[in-house]
């Protein structure tokens, strides 16, 4: 379900022209209401398309003030219940209350490089384009562009 602030809670993150759900927002929802024109709230972040949320908690993670919360399913946190996770510096603790009132919590390491850090190419050779067409270019068991059947993996007896 779709991630919502909680306006009493957020902050703005102090006032900045780029809040953190805004940086962390893969799909780029977060929006900073500056003058309180669009929800009422001046310098509150808010979710500018809630429908399209893809529901991946970067922006409930990363919330400095805790001010974001998700809408849950009903099958997967029944009616009163709640899942927030607070991030800490080497991991995320996860609070899940039950509408019963039973707390469950859980940790996880943070395993997350720093921005900038992976060479997505490193050990690779590089491209040489002019044998792009040839065969066994992307697959060296490649023939006419097809990977060889092995009638082991294809067919059971």
């Amino acid at each position: 379900m779709p991630t919502y602030v909680r306006t009493d809670k957020c902050d703005g993150c102090k006032g900045q022209d780029k809040t953190a759900c805004m940086y962390i927002c893969p799909h780029d929802l977060m929006k900073l209401d500056k003058d309180g024109s669009e929800t009422g709230h001046a310098m509150r972040a808010f979710n500018q398309e809630p429908e399209q949320c893809w529901e991946c908690y970067s922006c409930v993670k990363i919330c400095p003030q805790q001010a974001i919360e998700a809408r849950h399913y009903a099958d997967i946190v029944p009616l009163g219940g709640q899942v927030q996770p607070l991030r800490g510096s080497d991991s995320i603790m996860w609070t899940i209350k039950f509408r019963n009132g039973t707390l469950k919590r859980f940790k996880f390491p943070i395993r997350t490089t720093p921005e900038g850090s992976i060479d997505p190419y490193g050990g690779k050779p590089s491209a040489d384009i002019a044998k792009i067409a040839e065969n066994g270019f992307f697959n060296h068991m490649e023939q006419n562009g097809y990977r060889v059947g092995n009638p082991a993996e294809l067919i059971r007896k």
